[in-house]
């Protein structure tokens, strides 16, 4: 991971609207993380074009007073606070004909600020082993990114190595050597990214709707 996109860097650069790289990068680092979980929550797709909107406006306005602060939450918690908020404030408009909510959109419309939330956890686990799995897939060589997609995508060892006419020996090690790397990206990215904020001073928007 280049400097460009870690944490604190990252959010001190976007606090310029006008740094269009910053944000094409981090909307790149979490789009995927705000869509993902949106569609566990069970938000069809028209819905989550609607609430990725609400985020990337409360994003640029609350972000632009961004302080980093070691001595505040962290990002991840203010984030999830923010694509609860724009759930709830989307579905808080009137509901059109035949709509109904499930109890995962009901519970987070009465609770978008609650702390306790599964799904963001997992969704979060997900997004940093894709951003892992991309960094893999640009820095190791194509044909054991190939033998360790094979090997997740259930085949087994001695199939692998008949394929690529090699030793079951060779993958295991292609196996153990990327998923090394991949814990250590991960644990790189968790690293920088828990580190405190400073809430921005244009805190997780109120969920009711504009007048």
């Amino acid at each position: 991971m280049s400097s460009d996109t870690t944490q604190p860097s990252l959010l001190l650069r976007i606090r310029d609207p006008d740094d269009d790289a910053a944000w094409r990068a981090f909307a790149t680092q979490y789009r995927d993380l705000i869509i993902g979980y949106c569609v566990r929550c069970g938000l069809q797709n028209a819905d989550v074009d609607d609430v990725e909107q609400i985020v990337w406006l409360h994003l640029a306005k609350g972000l632009r007073n961004f302080d980093y602060d070691p001595k505040k939450g962290r990002f991840r918690d203010y984030l999830r606070k923010v694509v609860r908020h724009a759930i709830a404030r989307h579905f808080s408009r009137p509901i059109r004909d035949g709509q109904t909510l499930d109890s995962k959109l009901l519970a987070i419309m009465e609770n978008a600020d609650s702390d306790a939330d599964d799904l963001w956890e997992s969704e979060w686990v997900d997004h940093h082993y894709r951003l892992a799995l991309k960094s893999v897939r640009q820095s190791f060589d194509p044909k054991s990114v190939a033998i360790f997609e094979l090997l997740l995508a259930g085949e087994s060892v001695g199939s692998v190595a008949d394929k690529y006419e090699t030793t079951t020996q060779a993958v295991y090690k292609v196996k153990q050597r990327v998923r090394d790397r991949m814990a250590a990206l991960i644990e790189r990215q968790i690293h920088e990214e828990d580190k405190p904020y400073a809430t921005p001073s244009a805190n997780a928007p109120d969920h009711q709707p504009d007048a």
